[in-house]
C-alpha cells in the first residue's frame, strides 16, 4: 500500500493509454509524457491520484492474499521435503498464489479501472464514483454483484503470467549479473535484477493486461456488452 502512493500516477497513465484508441477511435495519447501533461492540464495535479482509494484496497486484498497463500504453500512444500522447493515448484506456487489473490482483488481492480478512466470521458458519460466503497456499492446496485468480478479470468491469467515471469526473470537476471565481474550479491545487484525482471514481466503480461482493462471498463449498451470476453 505504501508503494501504491508512489505508483498510482503511473497506474492511472497506464490505464488511460490502454483505453486510448479503443473501438477504432484515434489514439488520445502518443506516449506517457503526453498523457501526463494532458491529465495535469485538464484535471490538475490531483488528477494523477484519482482512484487512489481503489488502488490501496486492491493492494490490501490482492497482495495480502497472494503473499499469504505463497508463504503458506512454500512452508508446506519445504516441510514435506528435506530440500527447498525446486524452481518449477516455486513457479507453480507463485502462479497459484497469484491466481487466488487476483480473484479476491478483482472487485477493487474493477473499481480502480473505472475511477482512473473516468476523466477521459465527456461529463455526461462519467460514472463519478466518490471513492472505492461508493464504486463497489453503486456497481452492485446498478449492474449486479457479479459485475464486481467482470474480467476475473483475464485478471487471474495476468496474475499467473506476472508471478511466473517475475520468478523466472529475477532469478535468471541475478544469476547473470553475479556471473560478471561488475556485481556482487548486494542491494545494487538486487535492484538491477528487479529492474530487468520488471521490464520482462511487463512485456509478457501487457497483452492480457490491456484486455483486462478494456473488459472491466466497458459499458453494456442495450443489453449488449462491448466485448464478449478476453479473446
Amino acid at each position: 500500500m505504501a508503494a501504491t502512493l508512489f505508483v498510482q500516477p503511473l497506474d492511472l497513465i497506464k490505464n488511460r493509454m490502454q483505453l486510448s484508441g479503443e473501438g477504432g477511435k484515434a489514439k488520445e495519447h502518443k506516449n506517457s509524457l503526453q498523457a501526463i501533461r494532458s491529465v495535469i492540464r485538464n484535471e490538475g495535479l490531483s488528477g494523477l491520484y484519482v482512484g487512489l482509494s481503489a488502488g490501496l484496497l486492491r493492494q490490501a486484498s490482492y497482495t495480502t492474499v497472494r503473499m499469504g497463500v505463497y508463504s503458506s504453500l512454500f512452508e508446506k512444500y519445504s516441510a514435506d521435503s528435506s530440500k527447498p522447493p525446486s524452481f518449477f515448484t516455486k513457479a507453480a506456487i507463485g502462479m497459484t498464489a497469484g491466481a487466488v489473490g487476483a480473484f479476491f482483488g478483482t472487485p477493487a481492480e474493477v473499481s480502480l479501472i473505472r475511477m482512473t478512466s473516468d476523466g477521459r470521458l465527456p461529463l455526461a458519460e462519467r460514472r463519478g464514483y466518490k471513492n472505492v466503497f461508493d464504486a463497489l456499492i453503486r456497481i452492485t446496485r446498478e449492474e449486479g454483484v457479479l459485475t464486481l468480478w467482470r474480467g476475473c479470468i483475464p485478471t487471474i491469467g495476468r496474475a499467473m503470467v506476472v508471478n511466473a515471469a517475475q520468478l523466472a526473470s529475477y532469478s535468471q537476471a541475478k544469476q547473470f549479473l553475479l556471473s560478471t565481474s561488475y556485481f556482487k550479491d548486494n542491494i545494487m545487484c538486487h535492484f538491477t535484477a528487479s529492474m530487468i525482471s520488471g521490464l520482462v514481466t511487463t512485456a509478457a503480461s501487457m497483452p492480457v493486461d490491456i484486455a483486462k482493462t478494456r473488459i472491466q471498463n466497458m459499458k453494456t449498451i442495450d443489453g449488449k456488452p462491448e466485448y464478449k470476453g478476453a479473446f
